[in-house]
């Protein structure tokens, strides 16, 4: 299953079965099908690629996309136009410790043009690099380098909320699916099946996540089954 979340509603807006595990074109599907006007949409290195940007600027959106290696000469141009660019690539920087380690970040950001032209990219206008080390109680640091094409001219700090926004994605929904509602462990395995339970399960997710009350989705969960008021109460915040 492919899902299209909000980060800033916390909802799974789309979903759809990926056939044989192409992924990539089952979100393209998916992204042809929402109204997404004024929206930003972010993705990891499988989805940064060329017929993707256009698919979002189609839909009169901007896109955040992920860089990686396989993407060639694109990659290249970016990691060089980074290391030219050196200590003057405006940045924004944090730090934060807990959990026992101490994790820092850095985003910069540098126009594009013309590497949108060049690589088939439309609507491409800046580049973007996060720098992360993480270093460990243990006394180990790890270090890592992403980059991303931009078709909107972010500043590094939003550029930085972005990318960090859009792995909530994990967190809040493939974490809360395979811990709370333990879709990991379903053993449905024919026909519809699976894909017919995945999108209750979200749409059980966003009912949940819908509803002010504080306290976890596992929490809410164990009130409306043990009161009847609550669970009737849940539909009634639905939009």
């Amino acid at each position: 299953m492919v899902s299209v979340w909000d980060t800033q509603t916390r909802l799974s807006i789309a979903q759809g079965r990926a056939p044989g595990n192409g992924e990539v074109k089952a979100t393209l599907a998916l992204i042809n099908g929402l109204v997404l006007k004024g929206c930003t949409v972010t993705a990891d290195a499988l989805h940064g690629h060329a017929e993707m940007a256009r698919a979002v600027r189609a839909a009169k959106a901007h896109y955040c996309l992920g860089l990686k290696g396989n993407r060639g000469p694109l990659f290249a141009a970016v990691e060089a136009a980074f290391a030219e660019a050196g200590d003057q690539a405006p940045f924004h920087e944090t730090v934060e410790s807990g959990h026992g380690r101490r994790e820092r970040r850095r985003a910069s950001v540098l126009p594009a043009v013309p590497l949108g032209e060049r690589h088939g990219f439309p609507g491409l206008v800046a580049i973007g690099r996060i720098e992360a080390s993480r270093a460990g109680g243990d006394g180990r640091t790890t270090q890592a380098t992403r980059y991303l094409v931009l078709s909107r001219r972010f500043s590094p700090r939003k550029l930085l909320e972005g990318v960090r926004a859009h792995w909530s994605i994990e967190n809040q929904l493939h974490w809360t699916l395979d811990v709370v509602f333990n879709e990991d462990d379903a053993r449905s395995r024919k026909d519809y099946a699976p894909e017919n339970l995945a999108v209750i399960r979200r749409l059980a997710l966003n009912i949940l996540n819908t509803h002010p009350s504080p306290g976890s989705t596992a929490s809410k969960m164990r009130r409306a089954r043990w009161k009847q008021d609550f669970f009737l109460s849940l539909f009634a915040h639905l939009r």
